[in-house]
């Protein structure tokens, strides 16, 4: 099962909304809503901020949304859900 929860990040920027991504009870990666206005075009999508238990990728794609940033997460903890 993957959970989020709202936590607030100490980024130095706008970007301070953030998500605990949380599958099956254990922290697999930090999202954060990128705010600021030095992300241009990407202000409003979701970033990877620090990924565990190997999902992480060398470039994480960014997230238009929390579905999208599941589904990312779902595939990588649980590859035959």
């Amino acid at each position: 099962m993957i959970e989020f929860q709202v936590i607030g990040i100490a980024t130095g920027s706008d970007d301070r909304e953030g998500r605990l991504v949380l599958a099956d009870g254990l922290l697999v990666a930090v999202l954060v809503l990128l705010e600021d206005e030095s992300h241009g075009c990407n202000r409003g999508l979701w970033a990877v901020e620090a990924s565990f238990a190997g999902i992480a990728d060398v470039e994480p794609p960014l997230f238009a949304d929390l579905g999208a940033a599941e589904d990312w997460v779902r595939t990588r903890v649980h590859p035959t859900s």
